[in-house]
């Protein structure tokens, strides 16, 4: 009886893994509509139904920084129905917040890293300044003029932006917005100035002649703005601050689940199309297995904690 008993426990995920999905499934994105989180995991949503043979939804549960989403995930019953579209606030929250409901590491199952891309300095045509080094001497003559805008505390665009006003050496005030939709809506209308905003965000605005990009927060030039230096060519030697995004399960989620989910991802993110219509938009795919998602969270959240304490920044 005992050996039946542990053959059949046995037998159990792979026979969950075959039945799966059996029923629509959620992507909870812990940003407001129209950000990159949510650009992709609709992007993401509409290639993985055919494949997965079930309906895919995305539900918004943006606030406290992508923490009260991450905490809906976390939460959710482990049998690979809801989702998480994550991004680099994940390992950054824990330096910026005294108290997170839940363990970045600990709580989630992840399942791959799916692109990597750059922020871009980005300003309304009215404010004077047409390079990086444009905008530095503007914010040294009039210190506190300028108004940058953030989807919200924590964030890479807000770090991004932090991590400029220090090497810069320049006085900035910076907002936060409930997310990067509200953001970019104040800057296109000119209530802000300057804004760190991933490209997918604002790229139909910079080929509209609406906002002008001065420079890209990666080590490299991006394919969608090859005449957009680098801010580390452009006037901030050693700037780099790049942003990922990927997707969790939560912990528990059975490994067969787990394994299918990242094969049909991977096939998505790799495919010719998705590749070239995410260069357009400055992102590189990586489509990474979950072993290698779980080590680059754990250095992630290491690399920013060490940042935001040479920063000065204290937790919340």
């Amino acid at each position: 009886m005992a050996a039946l008993l542990m053959a059949m426990l046995a037998f159990a995920p792979a026979a969950w893994a075959q039945n799966y999905p059996a029923k629509t499934i959620r992507i909870i994105v812990h940003s407001a509509p129209a950000g990159s989180s949510d650009i992709l995991a609709r992007l993401l949503a509409q290639k993985l139904t055919e494949p997965l043979g079930q309906q895919i939804v995305i539900e918004n549960r943006a606030g406290a920084s992508g923490i009260i989403g991450a905490d809906v995930a976390a939460k959710a019953p482990p049998d690979g129905y809801t989702l998480l579209m994550t991004q680099t606030s994940l390992a950054i929250n824990p330096s910026m917040f005294a108290k997170i409901p839940y363990n970045a590491i600990r709580d989630f199952a992840p399942i791959s890293q799916i692109v990597v891309g750059p922020n871009a300095l980005v300003v309304h045509p009215s404010v004077p300044a047409t390079t990086v080094k444009g905008i530095i001497a503007l914010a040294r003559a009039k210190p506190g003029s300028l108004v940058i805008g953030s989807p919200g505390n924590g964030t890479s665009p807000h770090l991004s932006a932090e991590l400029f006003k220090t090497m810069a050496k320049v006085d900035m005030i910076q907002v936060q917005f409930k997310g990067a939709g509200l953001a970019v809506v104040s800057l296109l209308s000119g209530e802000i100035g300057v804004m760190f905003p991933t490209p997918p965000t604002v790229m139909q605005y910079i080929k509209a002649g609406r906002l002008r990009p001065l420079g890209v927060t990666g080590r490299n030039r991006i394919e969608a703005m090859p005449d957009v230096p680098t801010i580390a060519e452009a006037g901030v030697p050693g700037y780099e601050a790049t942003q990922w995004f990927g997707v969790l399960a939560p912990a528990g989620t059975p490994r067969p689940v787990i394994d299918r989910l990242h094969q049909e991802i991977v096939k998505v993110m790799r495919a010719p199309d998705m590749k070239e219509r995410l260069a357009a938009d400055g992102l590189e795919v990586v489509a990474s297995a979950p072993a290698e998602f779980a080590a680059h969270i754990k250095a992630e959240t290491e690399k920013w904690a060490k940042i935001i304490k040479a920063m000065g920044i204290k937790p919340e």
